[in-house]
């Protein structure tokens, strides 16, 4: 779906902001960029859609050199979320999110659907938010506008740019819950720009991890935990690698099965909490320890008893992980 090829961007006043940059995004996922400031990652970003342009090299979308494309119709088709949001709060949310496709001259029957469509995805009842305006919706609600504007015109590519980093830390991670069971319906392309290494081992397929304008490791969290590249990604990710890689296993890919005739003992143990199957063991391990029990009995949205999670389970799951 897109692909840099050799590409290297400097700037007028000398900056290499990316040096010979050469990796491929896969259609339907989520490739997340990461680094520290200044490590090229925003910039990578942009020249997707043409805020920047390469100096030397290829990038491609669907294909296609993006310096064959007229870049306005490149940027329409091409969904864009930023920190800042960037909602106009002169415009009603409704306004704002049929924004892109009332430049593409959709018909207003189908623009009015889109937007109830969008806004009922990002938990926003259109008939409650769709004529309010921006100013009088908090941090967490403006950016999820912001991510139903950007998805509005059904876009093959999503990019956002640290769409979450200015909430604060429970908004924030209530949002990438949410996110993340979007990307589950939608499954659409997206470029992910994050300064923390522990937003992009939960957003992403793959993590491009970034240093001073050059690329030095590409992988899925799992690889990249395991593996390290070299030493500066090994100091990046921090010495808590084997808490992190718990963070990557779902309780229901560990817990020990309950039969139906098991069923009344796990429900009888008091000292048992109650989690759900597709959290991960780093949450379950939290539990434990905040309610200071040894076993979770794991139930699913229906509240039926599938399994129970034990401390020792964990315990040797970090084992397996660690040789």
């Amino acid at each position: 779906m897109i692909e840099f090829e050799n590409v290297t961007k400097v700037y007028p006043d000398g900056t290499r902001a990316v040096e010979n940059l050469s990796f491929r995004v896969e259609e339907g996922t989520t490739t997340v960029l990461v680094g520290p400031s200044g490590c090229g990652k925003t910039t990578t970003m942009k020249l997707v859609n043409r805020l920047e342009e390469p100096t030397e090299g290829t990038v491609y979308y669907d294909g296609t050199d993006t310096q064959t494309l007229d870049a306005t119709d490149l940027r329409r088709e091409i969904g864009y979320v930023i920190q800042e949001v960037g909602l106009f709060d002169h415009m009603t949310v409704g306004e704002n999110v049929a924004t892109v496709p009332e430049l593409k001259g959709w018909e207003r029957e189908r623009i009015d659907e889109r937007v109830e469509e969008l806004l009922e995805l990002v938990d926003l009842p259109p008939e409650e938010y769709r004529d309010q305006y921006p100013t009088a919706l908090s941090g967490g609600q403006r950016q999820r506008v912001g991510v139903a504007r950007a998805l509005a015109a059904d876009p093959n590519v999503l990019l956002m740019d640290e769409p979450f980093g200015a909430l604060d830390p429970i908004t924030r991670e209530d949002l990438q819950d949410e996110f993340l069971e979007i990307q589950e319906k939608i499954h659409t392309t997206i470029l992910f720009v994050t300064h923390s290494i522990d937003e992009a081992l939960k957003m992403g397929d793959r993590i491009a991890i970034f240093d001073m304008g050059e690329l030095v490791q590409y992988g899925t969290p799992n690889e990249i935990l395991s593996r390290p590249a070299n030493g500066f990604v090994e100091e990046f990710i921090g010495d808590d690698r084997t808490l992190k890689r718990l963070g990557l296993i779902r309780v229901e890919e560990v817990m020990e099965p309950v039969a139906d005739g098991e069923i009344r003992a796990v429900d009888d143990e008091p000292s048992a909490g109650v989690v759900a199957p597709e959290i991960t063991l780093d949450s379950a391990l939290s539990r434990m320890v905040q309610e200071d029990v040894d076993a979770l009995s794991v139930r699913d949205g229906d509240g039926r008893l599938v399994g129970r999670l034990t401390r020792e389970r964990i315990q040797s799951t970090q084992r397996a992980h660690t040789e």
